[in-house]
């Protein structure tokens, strides 16, 4: 794995040299976020249009539109296009809030490098405390990006998400259509 990184991404292999195992993490974490908001950014380019569209041929297309029982047809429809627009954003949320706690992480394991260099000395060699001071600040940098970002675009997505649930009930009108 290490010799894939180091040929495709020499830079990656020194960052995470340098920034620790917990800066693989949040490397890992980082990934699996932006997978999730681009899966996001699919679905309401690509498949929200057809399945709304399908959803409001489905309710033009049924005679009855003012009983109860259309009601409920017709709430049916919009939940189920409102918990499709919303779904990974808990899950994005929560990767977004580990990132910045695995950065403290790899802070106080950086810390305890450097105090493990000067208790091994005996001195303050500052050669023997930059390794572990570079593993403080490289993971705390990255986990701090990585939920700044995130937080940007999750923040993008869900009131792109809120403002296309609020116009969802005018996709289905409970009136009749066809009589009007």
């Amino acid at each position: 794995m290490s010799a894939l990184i180091d040929r495709f991404f020499p830079w990656l292999g020194d960052l995470l040299e340098l920034g620790g195992p917990i800066l693989g993490v949040i490397l890992l974490i980082a990934f699996m976020m932006w997978w999730l908001l681009f899966e996001r950014l699919h679905y309401f380019t690509r498949d929200f249009p057809k399945e709304l569209a399908e959803a409001k041929s489905a309710w033009i297309s049924r005679t009855d539109h003012l009983s109860w029982f259309a009601e409920q047809y017709r709430n049916e429809l919009m939940g189920h296009i409102s918990r499709e627009m919303t779904r990974h954003f808990s899950l994005i949320g929560t990767l977004i809030k580990i990132c910045p706690l695995l950065g403290l992480l790899g802070t106080v394991i950086g810390m305890l490098e450097v105090f493990d260099a000067l208790a091994a000395t005996g001195t303050n060699n500052p050669r023997s405390m930059a390794a572990g001071v570079s593993k403080a600040t490289v993971s705390t940098l990255a986990g701090m990006v990585v939920a700044i970002v995130g937080l940007l675009a999750s923040t993008l997505g869900e009131r792109h998400a809120q403002a296309a649930r609020e116009k969802l009930p005018g996709h289905f009108p409970q009136t009749e259509s066809r009589n009007a």
